[in-house]
């Protein structure tokens, strides 16, 4: 099983979006919310080099965000990596 981490908020409609097609796939994830615990922000800005959530980790390579992981289920590359 994959590692996932995702960075997200609770209010944001993309991160909600995100988790949805991750747990329609099965996958467990360890959420981070930076809303939560803002030191995270800086540590996800370092890691993604993006400021915008979420951010998306499956075993230690970042993903993107939301309309990354969509995209890259839609191209059919998304379960291998799961």
């Amino acid at each position: 099983m994959a590692n996932i981490e995702i960075y997200t908020k609770a209010t944001c409609p993309f991160c909600i979006r995100a988790k949805a097609l991750l747990r329609s796939k099965g996958a467990e994830f360890h959420e981070v919310a930076i809303d939560a615990e803002p030191a995270k922000r800086e540590e996800m800005i370092a890691r993604s080099s993006r400021t915008t959530v979420p951010q998306i980790f499956i075993d230690g390579q970042h993903i993107g965000g939301c309309d990354d992981l969509h995209a890259l289920d839609a191209r059919g590359e998304l379960d291998a990596l799961l």
